[in-house]
């Protein structure tokens, strides 16, 4: 089941409040002019993540599409890297209603004008929440709270001019199961029992009405490109007589080729049962589907998770073996039966489904001061009592997309999913424009994170930039790590050099092209010897 989030602070609360009443008691009038008008419908963002690459060969990037479903049934694409910079956290307002005012500006080079996203903001609470967060107040956004039963089905679909079926209904329906190295055992150990994949079954195979070459084709830029929305609803439509789609949190497509070279997660609306509906979607081609850990990646895409990263710089997503939102495969056990397994998410991740109980976070405003010794318990710890998270914010900005935050966490490895981590050590994560990035003290930062530079262990320490926080490992413990936490006041730290980024404007030209990955890194922030003379 779904609700909404209410751990967002006053500050998020009035300041969104204010912006939503301006979008609406303009709409009238904005819609009458030629430059600026205001939709109102369901967000999608469909992440698609590229199959693995031999070694040496370069990985593809990511793609992300942005589309807004307006309440009459229209579509409107977003570029994503628009879409971005037009809310606050666009991961946060996945599977959301939101309004979006969009604005006219011409194009860099052409005599027209393109409609673009100005501003993104969620309208599917009571009071909405957005982080335009005065100072000490949290910079991470209020997502959609995922808890209780979330049942999933798994939709067994092959082309027409495609016989092979890779693997049975019962293989498919195993993988939901509650046994160690199973789904439904997976994703209630990472959410601390919040969710569980009761009733989750799987159906098929169906055949879809027509060929691969119909739903594959060449888009602009010479690449494949998959029709997503008429996959899932030929998809649906062939299942529909047998699959009864109530009360579905989200549907699993399992097709016997490929696709476009990429495995896709988010949410999507197709008609099933007679009506309209709007669920979370997966679309897995066999490499996807004959492991968990993409399996499970895509899954948290349809919950409304985004990828995380490293700091290395560079426009590969997946080189963060500390989150199964970034990189699944290195440090990840083997299973016989569902290939390889996936690692937990980090932290962040748990926290904006909801999942962090308020005695298992631990928040810092910034410029509060103080120095403070605490346990850090372990995150794979299912019954602990006390920190297993902690959040160190920067000073807010003006652009709330340009807020940052760091995260804390303990990590092992330990367990059915994260026997073969790196080590055991603190991970440290930059929270920026939705996205977490795991620290590295290494320089240059390396290539994949599950190097020395990305643990801090006992006898290390970090500081933040600005020197507005201090970290120091002290020792080892049976559920974590006993460290000391720093925090200089306001006016004892410069909170670091934040990156410059812009919005639109009215007077803004654009060039639709996708915004790289690298334009929300920075520096990692520094690592020096622990010493123990005195708390600071």
């Amino acid at each position: 089941m779904r609700t909404t989030s209410r751990h967002a602070s006053g500050a998020w609360r009035w300041a969104s409040g204010v912006v939503l009443a301006a979008l609406m008691s303009t709409q009238a009038q904005a819609q009458t002019q030629a430059n600026q008008d205001i939709e109102q419908g369901r967000l999608s963002l469909h992440w698609g993540d590229p199959s693995p690459v031999l070694r040496g060969q370069a990985q593809q990037a990511p793609r992300l599409r942005a589309i807004l479903t307006t309440d009459d049934g229209r579509r409107i694409p977003m570029e994503a890297g628009l879409a971005r910079r037009a809310a606050a956290d666009l991961p946060a307002l996945a599977n959301r209603r939101v309004a979006v005012a969009f604005a006219r500006l011409p194009v860099a080079g052409q005599r027209r004008l393109q409609r673009v996203p100005d501003v993104i903001v969620p309208i599917d609470a009571p009071v909405v929440t957005t982080p335009r967060a005065a100072p000490g107040s949290p910079v991470m956004a209020a997502a959609a709270t995922i808890a209780g039963t979330t049942r999933w089905v798994t939709l067994m679909c092959k082309f027409s001019d495609i016989a092979s079926e890779q693997q049975d209904k019962a293989f498919f329906a195993g993988q939901y199961g509650n046994a160690p190295g199973q789904l439904g055992h997976y994703w209630n150990e990472v959410s601390y029992g919040k969710i569980n994949l009761s009733g989750s079954t799987a159906e098929g195979w169906f055949t879809l009405p027509s060929p691969r070459a119909t739903y594959v084709t060449k888009g602009t830029d010479g690449k494949d490109d998959a029709d997503l929305d008429r996959l899932f609803q030929d998809c649906v439509t062939a299942a529909d007589a047998t699959v009864n789609f109530t009360g579905v949190q989200g549907i699993n497509m399992m097709f016997n080729g490929d696709l476009d070279g990429f495995a896709w997660g988010g949410g999507s609306c197709a008609t099933m049962d007679g009506a309209r509906r709007c669920t979370s979607v997966t679309w897995n081609p066999p490499w996807s589907f004959s492991n968990l850990a993409p399996l499970a990646h895509e899954m948290g895409h349809g919950y409304g998770l985004p990828h995380s990263d490293n700091s290395d710089g560079d426009d590969d997503t997946y080189d963060n073996p500390w989150d199964v939102m970034s990189d699944g495969w290195s440090n990840a056990y083997v299973d016989s039966k569902y290939g390889t397994r996936p690692k937990h998410i980090a932290m962040i991740q748990r926290d904006r489904l909801g999942w962090v109980d308020a005695a298992r976070k631990l928040v810092l405003p910034y410029g509060a001061g103080g120095t403070r010794q605490l346990e850090l318990q372990f995150a794979s710890l299912a019954g602990a009592t006390g920190v297993q998270m902690i959040v160190l914010n920067m000073p807010a900005q003006s652009n709330p997309s340009q807020t940052v935050s760091y995260t804390l966490e303990a990590r092992r490895p330990i367990g059915d999913y994260e026997t073969r981590l790196a080590g055991t050590a603190i991970i440290i994560h930059r929270v920026y424009d939705g996205t977490a990035y795991s620290q590295d003290a290494s320089v240059p930062p390396a290539d994949k994170a599950n190097n020395e530079g990305s643990m801090f262990k006992v006898g290390e320490s970090w500081s933040a930039p600005g020197g507005a926080y201090l970290l120091k490992v002290d020792a080892v413990t049976t559920n974590g790590f006993q460290i000391t936490l720093s925090a200089l006041r306001i006016g004892q730290a410069t909170g670091g050099n934040l990156p410059a980024r812009t919005g639109t404007s009215a007077n803004a030209t654009v060039t639709p092209t996708p915004m790289s990955t690298s334009a929300y890194r920075r520096a990692p922030a520094t690592r020096r010897p622990l010493f123990r003379s005195r708390a600071l």
